[in-house]
């Protein structure tokens, strides 16, 4: 093996190394959505600060986020949203094609009975063409703020139950959160189908629409 084949696998492996902890996936998904503080983070994951800052650290020198200071705070970014959203894209293909457990808990929860198939963004653009749907976006209003798919309707799943007279009965609804194993859509859909509303769920979620250079607002 040459001297430069063998330097470039070394600097794979160093990348790879930055998802080598759930945690830090958890991260970048959040990171997916927009740019975020330290402090931001740990609200969302629930983690340590101290935690927090080292799976970044990790992260960074992974070369899978950016970090910049403004003032008395650290903003850390995705590195590359395109690429590291496909890459995450990537690691869970990969995941539900060789790992029996994945499959199994894609299968039960995200494939199950209960669940209706999947809107696809190709799919989805066309009806936003046509006006025949209503775009739910149940994450929260912060993520909601960073961006969005445009005309969407921001309900947090934790309001959905008290907000149902702000969706028409009469229109399909499709529901997205922040990716492919985001639960947010999975539960809005379940309650809205349970209240005789037409609704599917969008196949994945923001980032790999955004990731697709498909339109989004702010």
């Amino acid at each position: 093996m040459s001297s430069a084949k063998k330097a470039i696998f070394a600097r794979l492996a160093e990348i790879a190394q930055g998802l080598a902890h759930a945690h830090r996936i958890e991260l970048l998904e959040h990171l997916a959505q927009g740019t975020r503080t330290v402090e931001e983070l740990v609200a969302l994951t629930g983690l340590s600060f101290a935690n927090t800052s080292r799976h970044l650290q990790v992260l960074r020198r992974s070369h899978l986020v950016t970090s910049q200071r403004r003032e008395k705070h650290v903003f850390y970014s995705l590195a590359g949203e395109t690429e590291v959203v496909a890459l995450m894209a990537a690691v869970g293909a990969v995941g539900e094609r060789n790992d029996a457990e994945v499959r199994h808990i894609v299968a039960d929860y995200f494939h199950s009975p209960q669940t209706l198939d999947a809107v696809s963004r190709e799919e989805l653009l066309s009806k936003l063409k046509d006006g025949t749907v209503t775009v739910l976006d149940v994450r929260p209003e912060d993520e909601f703020l960073l961006g969005h798919i445009p005309g969407a309707v921001n309900i947090p799943i934790e309001q959905l139950k008290q907000r149902l007279a702000d969706l028409p009965e009469d229109r399909e609804i499709v529901a997205y959160c922040r990716g492919p194993y985001c639960v947010f859509s999975f539960e809005a859909e379940a309650i809205l189908r349970h209240q005789g509303f037409s609704v599917h769920r969008l196949k994945d979620g923001f980032p790999q629409w955004k990731a697709a250079g498909l339109p989004f607002a702010t």
